[in-house]
């Protein structure tokens, strides 16, 4: 995908609706604009070294106390990442990428450490815990997709994964006290090239000093009028955003069995606290 200048970039990932920015933007952020969910992969590995490439980049990112609560599970055999593909409601782009990251809050480490060391680490089952390792994974993983697409690969995150968090433990081999979050497929595209998707105008998102939703209905209006362009031009349904929080949050068919959730992580070893 060609993108000439900086203001094509912003009028790309807000559709019309981007901020007024003066100062050039770096090609750091350049290259975040141009982020894109890749659904379709080519037949073709990871160079050797990328793979590790990758985990030194999301390694390098921010962690809560610096207590690095991710493990990542590269699967890369084909007939695993095609159980996984089952297991998150038959998406076949699960399977075709040549490797499949899947990042693991990984209490299970902190745990055996405790034993190790003979500490009482009766904080660990706290709600609070469980957040940051969250957040450690979700930061992990966000870097390694930027790393990755400076290297000229793809990526698509797969939140799916939760559907069936019992057999993907199974699958993976996980101790108790260790969950997937989510997966990370990376990749080379295969052509043709999927469409830079619109993000929410700055103005709902961006709050000075204090949140408030002023004017939001009219911001969210014409939202939803670029979102919808864009999904027709995309070759899919004409949905609006706003729309989109009926099948998300209303819907026990897109749930798909996450309304599960609680009692299972309970079942793996995190009894939040």
């Amino acid at each position: 995908m060609t993108i000439q200048t900086s203001h094509d970039a912003l009028d790309r990932r807000y559709g019309g609706l981007q901020p007024a920015i003066d100062l050039p933007l770096t090609p750091t952020i350049e290259l975040m604009l141009r982020h894109r969910s890749v659904r379709s992969y080519q037949d073709r590995p990871l160079a050797p070294g990328a793979l590790e490439a990758l985990i030194a980049a999301g390694q390098s990112a921010a962690t809560s106390s610096n207590m690095q609560a991710v493990s990542v599970i590269a699967v890369q055999d084909a007939e695993r990442r095609g159980r996984l593909s089952r297991a998150a409601s038959g998406q076949a782009f699960v399977a075709q990428a040549p490797v499949v990251l899947c990042f693991v809050i990984d209490q299970s480490r902190h745990a055996r450490i405790g034993r190790a060391i003979g500490a009482d680490l009766f904080a660990l089952p706290m709600l609070d815990s469980f957040i940051a390792g969250i957040s450690d994974c979700a930061i992990f993983a966000q870097t390694v997709a930027l790393a990755a697409e400076s290297m000229g690969l793809g990526t698509c995150f797969v939140g799916n994964l939760r559907n069936d968090p019992e057999f993907i433990a199974q699958e993976l081999n996980l101790p108790p006290q260790a969950f997937v979050v989510f997966g990370l497929c990376v990749g080379y595209e295969r052509p043709p090239e999927t469409g830079i998707r619109p993000r929410l105008p700055q103005s709902v998102v961006l709050h000075h000093e204090t949140y408030s939703d002023a004017g939001e209905a009219e911001d969210l209006a014409r939202y939803d009028a670029v979102f919808s362009a864009h999904e027709t031009a995309q070759g899919r349904p004409a949905a609006t955003w706003t729309g989109r929080h009926r099948d998300r949050f209303a819907s026990t068919v897109y749930l798909a069995g996450r309304d599960r959730l609680r009692r299972i992580l309970a079942q793996l070893g995190f009894p939040l606290q």
